[in-house]
């Protein structure tokens, strides 16, 4: 590093504290900041005690009407509650007779971060679900209620909760053969108890999602609350930052909670409306939580019994092929897109993986290879298919480095900083002359990027990695550590990511092919210039390790692959391309434009044009400076 570079780095140091400095807040702003947070701790407060009031008189109403035979559901607001199991051989669900719903959600066959065979979704009161019906003279909350279970089977179950002789309020569920749970609410006889006049039902649904894989950061990333519009199309809350009782105003299909391999998903029969409110708060690091999620939700509900609600629950696993089985499983005829809880990236990248890498990875697991020799064979595809494209690229540079002699002769006169628009134009002028186009390397590298940003959303999303193991790597879909240590360390964490480093590592290897390939076709002081760049080059490698190192090791690997790969195809192309041979066919170019100039027109004539519009916009620039 020289002085120049020295200088430029403490420059931008500077630049950048005198900024933080700038945008730091005043005294004034720190007080009106504080005296906010006060109010708003004094208003939660008081929301919290206002809540327990109501808490408290609503248990004394309840209590009161269990001791009231004439009350209504008398009978069902004292009971025990007990659980009751549906099971077939991917999920185990168990039901509790208080409220009526779901509290234990059991996947089969996908171990825990804990060593145990299978993962448990959520249990107890991690998960919480109520109905609430209006009534004549109020609401009714089926979490108030104990239901009297019927009809059961491995799969199948029937709650009753009796409000008075011949007036009931019954929830059917029928487990089906994977990981669909049909469930159906219908009232019977309670036309004169219900409010004719309201046909919803209000779902207020909880639950704490559940770290279930090894790394906190990198699962937390992936956890989103996630919705379908009816109209089409999903969207999430946002998994960074804390969201509460968002107002969604479009109907929706499904809500999921979701985390980065397994989800737990509601879907209406009909919608369930506009105007429905979702909140999704991220939990510390150390608790065994990534997200609070709730959800307040409304669907059609018919007073008279003459029609029931229904609604289906996926829970079980982010499988791509397996979410688009599940749409014709759920019997309610719609395009619910179940397959979008799997995040494939922005809509380019989108279609890349949906179209290419999918049908490839399925290809490829078909045979049943190891996880990670199935992503070095997608690298090498992939290679494969962009080879052309490299070559292309690298001859492109392979021609100007072999013309830069000749270049630096042509333009030797033109070495005051004030003749670099000449220079250029000069430069430009005999790439023309000896068929050479600067830019026909740019675009061949531009295509190789939205696979490598494709491949950064597919990896990470592949439930298939999940628990795979390779060569040193105990599991591809998280980080594979050589030293860990028990507290967070500002910026690395609290481990050493060895696929990280050794990604990091073929980065600068790389890098250093590549600077010294694009410096050897640079011209004069352009030289000078990229020594700047050089040292650019060489930092990200720095930044991608801060970046990466909580990554899931299968994905790191496949970075690590690609840029060796690369590496390598760069070196054999360096090693078996003739520069003596290359500049013969450049020269005979040359002396074929000049014997026929019809033929490189076009690129004449465009590169005059340019040089014509950089001479009028420098004499424009000449006269302002003069007046």
């Amino acid at each position: 590093m020289n002085k120049n570079n020295l200088i430029g780095f403490i420059l931008i140091g500077f630049v950048l504290i005198g900024f933080s400095l700038w945008n730091r807040p005043s005294e004034e702003e720190l007080a009106k900041q504080q005296q906010k947070e006060q109010i708003e701790k004094k208003n939660k407060e008081e929301q919290t005690q206002a809540k327990a009031k109501a808490e408290a008189a609503r248990a004394q109403a309840l209590q009161q009407a269990a001791t009231d035979t004439s009350a209504l559901f008398h009978k069902a607001l004292t009971g025990e509650a007990q659980p009751i199991v549906l099971k077939n051989n991917k999920v185990q669900i168990q039901l509790n007779t208080k409220g009526g719903v779901v509290d234990k959600v059991v996947i089969n066959n996908f171990a825990d971060r804990n060593g145990n065979k299978n993962v448990t979704l959520f249990q107890g009161k991690d998960q919480n679900l109520n109905y609430t019906f209006a009534t004549k003279d109020g609401y009714i909350s089926t979490a108030d209620l104990f239901f009297t279970p019927s009809e059961v089977t491995d799969t199948t179950v029937t709650f009753t909760a009796e409000a008075a002789a011949g007036k009931t309020l019954t929830i059917k569920y029928v487990l089906g053969n994977e990981y669909m749970l049909h469930t159906s609410i219908s009232a019977t006889g309670m036309a004169g108890i219900l409010n004719p006049s309201v046909n919803t039902v209000d779902i207020n649904w909880q639950q704490r999602c559940a770290q279930q894989e090894k790394g906190f950061t990198f699962e937390n990333r992936y956890a989103t609350l996630t919705y379908h519009k009816s109209k089409g199309g999903t969207d999430y809350l946002s998994e960074t930052s804390e969201k509460i009782d968002e107002v969604i105003e479009d109907k929706i299909d499904w809500v999921a909670f979701k985390n980065q391999f397994f989800s737990a998903v509601m879907i209406a029969k009909t919608d369930f409306g506009t105007n429905n409110t979702l909140t999704s708060i991220p939990q510390e690091k150390g608790t065994g939580y990534l997200k609070q999620y709730k959800a307040r939700l409304k669907t059609t509900f018919d007073p008279t019994g003459a029609q029931p609600t229904q609604l289906d629950f996926y829970y079980g696993p982010n499988d791509f092929r397996l979410l688009q089985q599940m749409e014709s499983q759920s019997n309610f005829g719609k395009d619910l897109e179940l397959e979008r809880l799997v995040y494939l990236g922005w809509p380019l990248f989108r279609v890349i993986n949906r179209w290419f890498t999918i049908y490839v990875f399925d290809w490829l697991t078909g045979f049943g290879f190891n996880m990670g020799v199935v992503l070095i064979l997608i690298t090498l595809l992939l290679k494969g298919i962009t080879f052309p494209l490299v070559k292309k690229s690298y001859l492109s540079s392979a021609k100007m480095r072999v013309l830069k002699p000749k270049l630096e002769e042509a333009t030797k006169e033109f070495n005051k900083p004030e003749d670099q628009m000449k220079k250029q134009q000069a430069m430009m002028s005999e790439y023309a002359k000896y068929g050479v186009s600067p830019l026909s390397g740019c675009l061949p590298m531009l295509i190789q990027m939205p696979i490598w940003i494709a491949m950064f959303n597919f990896v990470p999303n592949a439930i298939q990695l999940r628990g795979q193991s390779f060569l040193w790597i105990k599991d591809l879909s998280t980080y594979d550590p050589i030293w860990e240590w028990g507290h967070n360390v500002w910026l690395i964490g609290d481990h050493l990511s060895l696929t990280c480093i050794l990604f990091c590592l073929s980065n600068v290897l790389y890098s250093v092919m590549t600077m010294r390939q694009q410096r050897d076709q640079m011209v004069g002081q352009q030289a000078e210039q990229m020594k700047m760049m050089q040292w650019m080059m060489y930092f990200m490698p720095v930044m991608f390790f801060f970046m990466f190192n909580d990554y899931s090791s299968g994905l790191n690997f496949y970075y690590f692959v690609s840029l060796f790969f690369s590496a390598a195809i760069m070196w054999f192309l360096r090693k078996t391309t003739n520069d003596e041979k290359l500049l013969r066919i450049l020269e005979a170019n040359y002396k074929e434009a000049e014997s026929n100039p019809e033929k490189l027109r076009g690129l004449s004539a465009r590169i005059q044009a340019m040089q014509q519009q950089q001479q009028e916009l420098q004499r424009k620039r000449e006269q302002l400076g003069k007046k």
